[in-house]
């Protein structure tokens, strides 16, 4: 007897080949039949001719914390979410090391948020054996995070690391990679990543190819050095002998709108040559990410408290203020080309009464220049500032979208107090509302790969993505007519339509907008296994 059947369901299996009425079987979280079921079974859904999808897979996320303070995590089931890839651009929680432990958390706060716990665990390992033990709902991999190993290793120095920090380093990646983490994630943005050389990177790497470890990046610039920056990461995976992938792919500012098509040029150049290049996209046209990122790359040099301290030093604020009012050579400067404006605060603890306004309009409400406002922001909130901020084409948006070659991620933060970006709640039905019924921008099954097999095949999460006999029973049942995001930049902490089923390892975990608080999920690891295959440096 089986566990569970779905029955009368459009399967839409995960290929990306065209649907099939049929139903769905399976027994102890496996998939044990498709298309045609005879057995008997313990529970019987009637999918009534909806979409029968795999679980769908949040390839990039910040949920690192978020998914231990709140392990149920409706944020992402109610969105048909089953597994998500954390430990993205450079930002994790771990290693976590006592000597610079106050810098990792004020580096990572604004992004990934914080817990009311103090961090139990010091390595990586240690941070996935605790994901193992709070009986998630979601199934959970992550990368190695550089800019934490940095941090433990050299906490904010702007210099190159010596050749013993360069081992520690070395060490620590390869006790995460060993540990069961798909590769290494870099953010090239933020302090210190942005530190670093791309030498210093791609010796680093070279502990990636014997763990078949894939290399995941924020690039340097997505402004005007969007073109420079791809290629800085491409050098550097060519270098090592090891795949990348480019996290939420775009052009940012209306002067850069219409090179994203220069960028997917690059990358398919690179495929050309043998190189193995991906990259992902969230469907929205703002991004968000930390206040302090605006900042100018030396004024983050020792951590957000030293960056406070500048602040507070009327010669260095000076100078400060100058740089962010003017275009940069050797950095984006986001401020130029987005305009404060368009730089909108998502989070925020103290002066609450400013969430969901603009830097300028907050500016104009006390008088003050907008610089002025945004550095006095960041004092009285000791740097912990999350923005939302809108700089993209959604003809680029698109443009990515409609790439073969991209994954659809929400890139969503975990830190969930204010109005954070709706994509938190919202990405995947948006994905099937605005762009597959609304816009034809991908057909149904094109979207449903973007968000299932093709992210397990790129970050190598094992028997998932696929409904195919033998594969685990992550699945998601939606109504392709009526699924639809409502969260909105205005009221972004609203759940969407149109999810009816959302299974985890073959249990029930949503049923019609209800958590059933089933904690299924499992910490995914990647094999440890040395990889035999030979890697090609060109």
């Amino acid at each position: 007897m089986l566990d569970t059947v779905i029955k009368n369901g459009r399967i839409i299996d995960g290929t990306g080949n065209p649907w099939f009425f049929g139903s769905i079987g399976m027994k102890d979280g496996i998939i044990t039949h498709v298309g045609s079921v005879d057995v008997e079974s313990k529970e019987v859904i009637d999918a009534k001719g909806q979409i029968v999808s795999p679980g769908f897979i949040d390839g990039h996320s910040h949920s690192d914390l978020l998914v231990l303070n709140d392990p149920q995590m409706d944020i992402k089931l109610q969105q048909g979410v089953t597994t998500e890839v954390v430990g993205n651009c450079g930002l994790a929680p771990a290693p976590f090391v006592s000597k610079h432990g106050t810098l990792l958390k004020e580096y990572v706060e604004p992004i990934i948020g914080d817990t009311p716990w103090e961090w139990p665990w010091e390595t990586v390992e240690d941070y996935m054996r605790e994901l193992t033990k709070a009986h998630i709902s979601e199934n959970v991999s992550t990368y190695v995070a550089h800019g934490a190993v940095r941090i433990a290793v050299m906490g904010f120095d702007n210099r190159p690391p010596t050749n013993q920090e360069m081992k520690e380093m070395k060490g620590i990646l390869e006790n995460g990679m060993q540990a069961g983490a798909i590769g290494l994630s870099i953010g090239l943005l933020y302090s210190p990543g942005r530190y670093s050389t791309k030498e210093e990177l791609a010796e680093l790497c070279s502990v990636l190819p014997k763990y078949n470890g894939i290399l995941s990046t924020h690039i340097r610039g997505e402004g005007n050095n969007l073109i420079p920056s791809i290629k800085e990461v491409i050098w550097i995976a060519e270098k090592s002998g090891i795949s990348l992938h480019i996290s939420h792919l775009k052009a940012a500012g209306k002067r850069n709108w219409g090179s994203v098509s220069e960028a997917l040029s690059l990358i398919e150049d690179a495929r050309a040559r043998g190189m193995d290049i991906t990259c992902d996209v969230y469907p929205y046209d703002a991004g968000s990410t930390s206040l302090t990122t605006l900042l100018p790359p030396w004024s983050l040099e020792g951590g957000i408290p030293a960056c406070l301290e500048r602040i507070r030093d009327t010669f260095l604020r000076n100078k400060i203020k100058k740089e962010v009012s003017e275009e940069q050579d050797d950095w984006d400067n986001l401020v130029v080309s987005t305009g404060w404006d368009n730089v909108v605060i998502s989070s925020i603890t103290k002066n609450t009464q400013f969430e969901g306004m603009s830097i300028l309009e907050i500016s104009q409400l006390i008088g003050k220049a907008p610089i002025d406002t945004a550095l006095d922001l960041l004092l009285e909130e000791d740097g912990n500032i999350a923005i939302v901020y809108y700089h993209m084409s959604s003809e680029d948006v698109e443009q990515v979208i409609k790439w073969d070659k991209s994954i659809v991620i929400s890139d969503s933060l975990g830190c969930q107090t204010g109005k954070p970006h709706p994509r938190t709640f919202g990405t995947f039905p948006r994905l099937f509302a605005k762009y597959v019924r609304e816009n034809h921008v991908l057909s149904l099954e094109q979207a449903v790969r973007k968000v299932t097999s093709f992210p397990v095949q790129r970050f190598k999460l094992g028997k998932r993505g696929l409904l195919v006999p033998g594969y685990h029973a992550d699945i998601t049942v939606f109504d392709y007519h009526t699924i639809n995001d409502t969260a909105t930049y205005q009221k972004p902490v609203q759940y969407p339509e149109g999810i009816s089923y959302v299974l985890v390892n073959g249990i029930k975990a949503i049923d019609h907008k209800r958590n059933l608080r089933t904690s299924n999920g499992e910490m995914i690891k990647a094999a440890t296994q040395l990889c035999s295959c030979q890697h090609l440096h060109i």
